[in-house]
Protein backbone atom coordinates (compact mmCIF):
# COMPACT_ATOMS: atom_id res chain seq x y z
CA UNK A 1 0.00 0.00 0.00
CA UNK A 2 3.05 1.86 -0.58
CA UNK A 3 1.48 6.13 -1.29
CA UNK A 4 -1.93 5.00 -1.19
CA UNK A 5 -4.24 7.44 -0.53
CA UNK A 6 -7.47 7.50 0.44
CA UNK A 7 -10.23 10.00 -0.67
CA UNK A 8 -11.49 11.92 2.53
CA UNK A 9 -15.19 12.94 2.59
CA UNK A 10 -15.74 14.71 5.93
CA UNK A 11 -18.38 14.45 8.25
CA UNK A 12 -21.48 14.74 7.10
CA UNK A 13 -23.00 18.45 7.17
CA UNK A 14 -26.59 17.28 7.43
CA UNK A 15 -27.08 16.22 10.96
CA UNK A 16 -29.55 18.07 12.95
CA UNK A 17 -28.55 19.93 15.90
CA UNK A 18 -25.34 20.83 17.41
CA UNK A 19 -24.80 17.73 19.34
CA UNK A 20 -25.21 16.06 15.97
CA UNK A 21 -22.70 17.95 14.34
CA UNK A 22 -20.03 18.17 17.24
CA UNK A 23 -20.42 14.01 17.37
CA UNK A 24 -20.07 13.95 13.21
CA UNK A 25 -16.53 15.72 13.56
CA UNK A 26 -15.78 13.21 16.87
CA UNK A 27 -16.65 10.44 14.73
CA UNK A 28 -14.64 11.25 11.73
CA UNK A 29 -11.54 12.19 13.76
CA UNK A 30 -12.06 8.69 15.72
CA UNK A 31 -12.22 6.68 12.12
CA UNK A 32 -9.49 8.68 11.14
CA UNK A 33 -7.47 7.57 14.43
CA UNK A 34 -8.62 3.71 14.22
CA UNK A 35 -7.70 3.61 10.20
CA UNK A 36 -3.99 4.92 10.86
CA UNK A 37 -3.47 1.57 12.89
CA UNK A 38 -5.74 -0.99 11.33
CA UNK A 39 -3.47 -3.37 9.50
CA UNK A 40 0.21 -1.90 10.20
CA UNK A 41 2.41 -5.04 10.95
CA UNK A 42 4.18 -5.42 14.23
CA UNK A 43 6.52 -4.25 15.46
CA UNK A 44 5.92 -1.14 13.33
CA UNK A 45 2.18 -0.57 15.14
CA UNK A 46 3.90 0.05 18.42
CA UNK A 47 7.54 1.70 17.03
CA UNK A 48 8.08 5.06 18.23
CA UNK A 49 8.41 7.20 15.43
CA UNK A 50 9.83 10.32 17.29
CA UNK A 51 11.99 11.16 19.81
CA UNK A 52 9.26 11.39 22.52
CA UNK A 53 8.24 7.80 21.62
CA UNK A 54 4.90 8.68 20.48
CA UNK A 55 3.63 5.69 18.40
CA UNK A 56 0.10 4.17 15.95
CA UNK A 57 -0.73 1.73 19.04
CA UNK A 58 -0.29 4.27 22.06
CA UNK A 59 -2.17 7.07 20.75
CA UNK A 60 -5.31 4.08 20.34
CA UNK A 61 -4.71 3.56 24.01
CA UNK A 62 -4.34 6.51 25.31
CA UNK A 63 -7.52 8.14 23.24
CA UNK A 64 -9.41 5.29 24.67
CA UNK A 65 -8.16 6.13 28.12
CA UNK A 66 -9.28 9.87 27.07
CA UNK A 67 -12.59 8.87 26.17
CA UNK A 68 -13.59 7.10 29.41
CA UNK A 69 -12.57 9.91 31.23
CA UNK A 70 -14.45 12.63 30.10
CA UNK A 71 -17.48 10.35 28.51
CA UNK A 72 -17.35 7.58 31.29
CA UNK A 73 -16.63 9.42 34.12
CA UNK A 74 -13.18 6.76 34.69
CA UNK A 75 -10.16 8.11 36.36
CA UNK A 76 -6.71 8.24 34.46
CA UNK A 77 -4.11 7.25 37.11
CA UNK A 78 -1.02 7.69 35.07
CA UNK A 79 -1.83 9.68 31.70
CA UNK A 80 1.63 9.08 30.61
CA UNK A 81 1.24 5.21 30.83
CA UNK A 82 -1.65 5.17 28.34
CA UNK A 83 0.81 6.64 25.62
CA UNK A 84 2.64 3.26 25.88
CA UNK A 85 0.88 0.04 25.31
CA UNK A 86 2.24 -3.03 27.01
CA UNK A 87 3.89 -6.14 25.42
CA UNK A 88 0.55 -7.94 25.55
CA UNK A 89 -1.79 -5.63 24.25
CA UNK A 90 -2.39 -6.01 20.64
CA UNK A 91 -3.26 -3.97 17.83
CA UNK A 92 -6.67 -5.74 17.40
CA UNK A 93 -7.32 -5.86 21.30
CA UNK A 94 -6.51 -1.86 21.64
CA UNK A 95 -8.20 -1.62 18.53
CA UNK A 96 -11.64 -3.22 19.43
CA UNK A 97 -11.42 -1.28 23.06
CA UNK A 98 -11.16 1.71 21.44
CA UNK A 99 -13.95 0.94 19.00
CA UNK A 100 -15.94 -0.61 22.45
CA UNK A 101 -15.57 2.96 24.41
CA UNK A 102 -16.62 5.13 21.19
CA UNK A 103 -20.04 3.28 21.15
CA UNK A 104 -20.16 3.61 24.69
CA UNK A 105 -19.36 7.20 24.59
CA UNK A 106 -21.94 8.19 21.96
CA UNK A 107 -24.45 6.05 24.14
CA UNK A 108 -23.94 8.77 26.79
CA UNK A 109 -23.70 11.33 24.00
CA UNK A 110 -27.14 10.61 22.73
CA UNK A 111 -28.60 11.16 25.98
CA UNK A 112 -27.32 14.87 26.40
CA UNK A 113 -29.91 17.03 25.57
CA UNK A 114 -28.74 20.08 27.38
CA UNK A 115 -24.95 20.62 26.37
CA UNK A 116 -24.32 23.34 28.80
CA UNK A 117 -24.76 20.55 31.52
CA UNK A 118 -21.75 19.45 33.78
CA UNK A 119 -20.31 16.42 31.81
CA UNK A 120 -19.16 13.13 34.04
CA UNK A 121 -16.28 13.74 36.70
CA UNK A 122 -14.40 11.09 38.59
CA UNK A 123 -14.64 11.92 41.99
CA UNK A 124 -12.09 14.30 44.06
CA UNK A 125 -11.05 15.98 40.45
CA UNK A 126 -12.85 18.98 40.81
CA UNK A 127 -15.88 20.85 39.16
CA UNK A 128 -16.77 19.37 35.92
CA UNK A 129 -16.85 21.23 32.63
CA UNK A 130 -19.95 21.88 30.19
CA UNK A 131 -20.68 18.66 28.16
CA UNK A 132 -20.55 21.18 24.94
CA UNK A 133 -16.64 21.77 26.02
CA UNK A 134 -15.94 18.13 26.32
CA UNK A 135 -17.29 17.36 23.22
CA UNK A 136 -14.76 20.10 21.64
CA UNK A 137 -12.15 19.21 23.42
CA UNK A 138 -12.18 15.81 22.51
CA UNK A 139 -12.40 16.86 19.26
CA UNK A 140 -9.33 18.70 18.90
CA UNK A 141 -7.70 15.85 20.94
CA UNK A 142 -8.23 13.34 18.46
CA UNK A 143 -7.83 15.57 15.82
CA UNK A 144 -4.35 16.80 17.09
CA UNK A 145 -3.62 12.94 17.32
CA UNK A 146 -4.90 11.94 14.17
CA UNK A 147 -2.43 14.64 12.68
CA UNK A 148 0.72 13.00 14.57
CA UNK A 149 -1.26 9.00 13.53
CA UNK A 150 -1.11 10.64 10.04
CA UNK A 151 3.23 11.40 10.03
CA UNK A 152 3.49 8.11 11.67
CA UNK A 153 2.22 6.24 9.00
CA UNK A 154 3.26 7.71 6.20
CA UNK A 155 6.92 6.83 7.62
CA UNK A 156 5.77 3.35 8.25
CA UNK A 157 4.67 2.54 4.86
CA UNK A 158 3.95 5.81 3.02
CA UNK A 159 0.25 5.72 3.20
CA UNK A 160 -1.46 9.27 3.29
CA UNK A 161 -4.87 10.64 3.65
CA UNK A 162 -7.21 9.03 5.63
Amino acid sequence: MTGARRRDTGPSWTGDGERATLTGFLDHLRDAIAAKATGVPEPQVRTAGVPSGTNLLGLVKHLTHVERFYFLGEPITDLRRTLRPRRDETADGLLAAYRETIAEANEVIAGWTDLSLPAPRPGGRGAAPPRRWVLVHLIEETGRHAGHADILREQIDGATGR
